[in-house]
């Protein structure tokens, strides 16, 4: 992984029709973002998609054309439903194929556990020209594939995932970020917000509004890749506040 100035980035597609009627609370896409954000890579896009091959299809190809990364979670376990691996092989145009590497780690894991089934053998099974990803947790591993990473739907499986691709993606300088808080509307600091944004352009400011004490708040997040320009945009926010007779609270309320 480099530092340049080049502003690397990425998408999420969520698999699963269980995500969609709410039975399952994803929480893989925080986790992926602010992994993304350690490697200096920007996460762009998150779409949610059921468990239907055109569908995966459509959001794989729309976003893996306009980012320099694809990530999938879900839908690469041993039952019939699981069908990102199909899915994905149409959307790049390859076949599916049974890995020699995958199908080894998943004999051996299963040694003890009841050995290899066609149910798990599934799990084995990878777009033509695939690499793996590792998996310490229950064998079946993860899927690189050109510029897609796919990864399983378990939060716990896909942290482990994340862990073996640490350090291993080229990206840009990591996002740095501080944070202000103040108890004010967000309409009465509005213009300071913009025009500070306007006087810092390599700097960006997000305002997150919220009620506690019986009064109105905010935390006002600034984010650049250079450290000097964010100090310098803090400081203009907090003597902007101070002008205004609000009183800032540095790291936020």
């Amino acid at each position: 992984m480099n530092t340049s100035s080049r502003i690397y980035t990425a998408a999420l597609v969520v698999i699963g029709d269980e995500i969609l009627s709410g039975r399952t609370h994803d929480k893989n896409i925080a986790q992926i973002a602010s992994w993304l954000q350690v490697q200096g890579i920007r996460l762009k896009e998150v779409r949610v998609v059921a468990d239907d091959t055109d569908a995966i299809v459509e959001a794989v190809n729309a976003l893996r054309t306009r980012n320099d990364y694809l990530f999938t979670t879900g839908g690469i376990g041993p039952t019939h439903d699981d069908i990102t691996v199909d899915a994905i092989s149409a959307a790049l145009g390859v076949e599916v194929v049974v890995h020699d590497e995958a199908r080894a780690i998943l004999e051996e894991y299963y040694t003890t556990r009841g050995g290899l089934t066609d149910a798990r053998l599934r799990m084995a099974r990878t777009p033509a020209g695939a690499s793996l990803i590792p998996n310490r947790y229950t064998g079946a591993p993860g899927i690189h594939v050109e510029n897609v990473f796919i990864m399983a739907g378990v939060p716990s499986i896909t942290a482990g995932m994340l862990e073996a691709l640490t350090g291993t993606l080229e990206g840009g300088a990591p996002l740095l970020s501080k944070t202000i808080g103040c108890w004010v509307g967000e309409s009465d600091v509005a213009v300071l917000l913009r025009e500070t944004e306007q006087a810092h352009p390599n700097c960006q400011i997000g305002s997150y509004p919220f009620w506690g004490e019986g009064r109105t708040g905010a935390n006002f997040v600034i984010r650049s890749v250079d450290a000097e320009e964010l100090a310098a945009c803090a400081r203009a926010l907090v003597g902007g506040l101070e002008d205004m007779g609000r009183a800032p609270v540095p790291g936020g309320i």
